[in-house]
């Protein structure tokens, strides 16, 4: 725990409803993710090598399947934490619970798999698919 935080803390107790002060870099509101389809077929992979090609782009898979995970802050973010709309904020940012976040744990300790970048998903795609690199060669 930091100092800042420490000293946070000693003002303001900490509960469900505070715990959003404390997370260093709102983690929870500078991304979004889209669930994809599970990946099976060479083409499957080559898709999702595309995408991943595509800046702030990574993908993950968990207990709950396939994901594309945009790395893209909130617009409605504020300098301290807090939501700019927050009394009207969408649906699915009021159905967000912080009971267990990644303030307790980053989420990507619970990922069976993360791509978190274009190498890191072709050097899988190589492992996965024998003749990954010679699908667009002619026989």
């Amino acid at each position: 725990m930091s100092s800042k935080q420490s000293s946070a803390q000693a003002e303001v107790e900490f509960n469900a409803e505070t715990k959003c002060s404390f997370c260093e870099g709102t983690k929870c509101c500078v991304y979004t993710t889209q669930e994809i389809e599970t990946p099976r077929s060479i083409d499957d992979f080559d898709h999702m090598l595309w995408q991943m090609a595509h800046q702030d782009i990574q993908i993950y898979k968990d207990e709950d399947g396939w994901f594309l995970l945009v790395n893209n802050r909130c617009q409605f973010l504020q300098d301290d934490g807090g939501c700019g709309i927050y009394e009207t904020r969408p649906q699915v940012c009021r159905d967000y619970s912080n009971d267990f976040c990644e303030y307790d744990e980053p989420a990507e300790d619970n990922f069976d798999h993360y791509f978190r970048d274009y190498d890191s998903l072709l050097t899988y795609c190589r492992k996965r698919f024998k003749k990954w690199d010679t699908r667009f060669t002619s026989e």
